[in-house]
């Protein structure tokens, strides 16, 4: 399939040049002002979330080719009443001015996402509650002097918080305003409030724990060390960067797409596609991280409860960070800035909220032939979309790279400070607590998880596609396999949904290859693209438990549907305080066909975390992520017209300091040259 150049086609200010461009300034202005003039407006109703209601996929993409109509603007609205607690979900048309559609929640399917104003209440409130100021007290604490962390709930089906906005409290000594408080964990105790109506509904105090004196203060340089005595490294395009944008939209190779922001999200990614020659092929529609769980791993009575969905309860896109020049990226860069809604409607400009550079990766391709004498190098690039949140404790960056061959990659970057406890010591046995790490003396941090979900349209050469999962498989011994060398692969089609729950196995090497069903290769085989999982545990959790209701998605690596736009996150539409059962769980129940269809993948990954020392007082840089990789989609190798280093560029380079300098390392790769493999 053949997609059209998208087109900009538009001057008034209230919408952006393409149906799928991120909400504007003005955009959001509009939507505030239609929202605020409705009656049902009134001056505690606060904003939890505007973003883009996209358009149906056929509408966009019957527009791009001239044979429909530009698609209305419009806007997902969902709005918190703060003194009742009413909420709604809402849909309006920024091109007519309308309302669209207006949903009343009951809180019977989750709560609206928890707003920063509930996050910045909660210590006032839980300091007015004589329980909590007396459970500190009796810890030799006051109010004053301990920082009250809001977290989200989960569901437990407690009767008090039956349609109630409730978050969970667990308190951190501060020693001083500098001070960071994850080193002075309040153990053993913990508060759940009502955010709406501003009141404790449950004490949970169950042990007084020592409340550790570590010190957490990274960016101490008396912490710090003396600092090593590391020489610059410098990156420089003198010519300037290899990539073209126009607004949000991208050139770079023989890649095109449209860079995009939301406030859940974060970064998007639309419209993947290859220029091949004089066609433009597709091949991710829209790629996101939709959902984030952190489920963490300790039955302690004050803290059984973590488990946290950074993208529904949390919309993570919020806390993006203004990235700088030279500390969060290196080069020739180009920055995007994130506009968002905040709490009063109001636009809200993150400045160069994300970040797009080259980066040099190594060998592309390489060989020097025994036979002909050809020595033949050419130098990898990839070109680098990345945005960082900062959720409470934790920093989250999430990297897209796009290859010179064609390969997709995401990676999630993790780093920040451990969420930690007080270590409650050895038993008398001398056996570790088995649910935390002791990372400094007296200090745990407990096992966790991060399993992120990223949603894949897919739209390999078109929308007719399909999945195989394929397997690495062993051959017995027998006729035809005699020695017993032979292996080879099975290929099975995930044909409907309820079957499309999947697990990784790198004991069997498995991928899962999406095609065309209707798209030959000059092999006459499908054109496809293949999704390479980094194999690490699902949801660690009992399939009883509530977390596991809750994150259907997190319990296999893979689930596939067919195109719905209505089904845009992984655990459902409202995350926080929802008994489970939506998200994938239900989108999967239709049992549709998944054989020649337009289809989504949602795809789990993330590492399962046993914290080390090393990982305080600040953590290094953890890493998750796949990759995506043509397979049948190009002819041959798509990196053959890479250019070669040359002239000047080759000379300063390509050239080392080593003893014999480039000649003798020439010598060697001919001399070597009679070792096969």
């Amino acid at each position: 399939m053949t997609i059209t150049d998208p087109t900009t086609a538009t001057t008034d200010a209230a919408t952006t040049t393409h149906p799928l461009g991120s909400l504007t300034p003005e955009e959001f202005t509009a939507v505030r002002d239609l929202v605020t003039a409705q009656p049902d407006w009134t001056d505690t109703t606060r904003f939890a979330y505007v973003g883009l209601e996209e358009p149906h996929k056929q509408e966009v993409l019957s527009w791009q080719a001239g044979d429909g109509p530009l698609p209305d603007r419009t806007a997902r609205v969902m709005l918190l009443d703060m003194a009742t607690g009413r909420s709604t979900d809402r849909v309006v048309s920024i091109t007519t001015g309308t309302v669209l559609r207006t949903d009343v929640l009951d809180g019977s399917r989750g709560q609206l996402p928890v707003l920063i104003e509930e996050f910045d209440a909660v210590g006032e409130i839980a300091g007015a509650d004589e329980r909590w100021v007396a459970a500190l007290a009796k810890r030799g604490l006051s109010v004053d002097e301990v920082k009250c962390v809001p977290l989200s709930a989960g569901y437990y089906d407690y009767p008090e918080e039956q349609g109630r906005r409730i978050l969970r409290v667990l308190a951190f000594q501060q020693d001083h305003p500098a001070d960071h408080v994850w080193a002075h964990p309040v153990d053993g105790l913990s508060a759940y409030v009502d955010a709406a109506n501003r009141a404790v509904t449950r004490i949970v105090d169950v042990a007084e724990m020592p409340v550790p004196t570590t010190s957490g203060n990274f960016d101490d340089p008396a912490m710090q060390g003396e600092p090593l005595d590391l020489k610059p490294i410098v990156i420089t395009q003198p010519e300037g960067p290899s990539f073209r944008v126009d607004g949000e939209f991208v050139e770079w190779a023989n890649w095109r797409f449209q860079v995009g922001f939301d406030a859940r999200e974060g970064l998007v990614l639309r419209q993947l596609s290859w220029q091949d020659g004089e066609r433009l092929r597709p091949i991710v529609y829209r790629a996101s991280i939709d959902e984030m769980l952190v489920p963490y791993g300790d039955p302690s009575p004050v803290r059984f409860w973590q488990n946290y969905f950074d993208t529904g309860e949390y919309l993570f896109g919020r806390f993006t960070n203004s990235l700088e020049l030279g500390c969060d990226c290196v080069g020739e860069i180009q920055y995007f800035d994130a506009v968002l809604a905040d709490e009063l409607g109001n636009p809200q400009t993150i400045r160069n909220g994300i970040c797009m550079h080259e980066e040099d990766f190594g060998t592309l391709w390489k060989h020097g032939d025994i036979y002909t004498g050809s020595q033949e190098v050419r130098r990898s690039r990839r070109l680098v979309i990345s945005f960082f949140t900062t959720v409470g404790n934790y920093d989250y960056g999430f990297y897209w790279y796009l290859y010179l061959d064609g390969t997709i990659e995401c990676e999630a970057k993790l780093t920040g400070v451990l969420f930690t406890s007080s270590y409650p010591g050895r038993s008398a046995d001398g056996d570790d607590y088995p649910y935390a790490s002791e990372v400094a003396p007296g200090l745990g941090a407990p096992y966790h998880q991060h399993l992120f979900s990223a949603r894949l349209d897919m739209m390999v050469d078109g929308l007719s596609n399909a999945v195989d999962e394929v397997d690495a498989v062993r051959v017995p011994v027998g006729p035809g396999n005699e020695h017993g060398n032979a292996f080879t692969k099975s290929v099975t089609r995930i044909a409907s949904e309820s079957t499309s729950g999947r697990l990784a196995d790198a004991s069997k090497a498995r991928t899962w290859f999406v095609s065309n069903t209707e798209e030959r290769n000059h092999l006459d085989r499908p054109t496809g693209y293949v999704l390479y999982p980094q194999d690490a545990p699902v949801l660690l959790a009992d399939d009883s438990s509530s977390v596991a209701a809750r994150a259907e998605f997190a319990r296999k690596h893979l689930y596939v549907t067919q195109y719905d736009p209505a089904e845009r996150f992984a655990a459902g539409d409202f995350v926080h305080q929802n008994p489970g059962g939506d998200g994938v769980a239900r989108y999967v129940e239709g049992d549709r066909s998944l054989d020649g269809e337009d289809i989504v993948l949602w795809h789990t990954f993330g590492p399962t975390h046993f914290p080390r020392p090393e990982d305080w007082p600040v953590m290094p840089v953890d890493y998750a992520k796949f990759t995506l990789k043509p397979h049948g989609f190009f002819p041959r190798n798509p990196a053959l017209n890479v250019p070669a280093a040359s002239g000047a560029t080759a000379a300063s380079h390509c050239s080392h300091h080593a003893s014999g300098g480039v000649e003798a390392a020439h010598d060697a790769v001919a001399h070597d040259h009679g070792h096969g493999h």
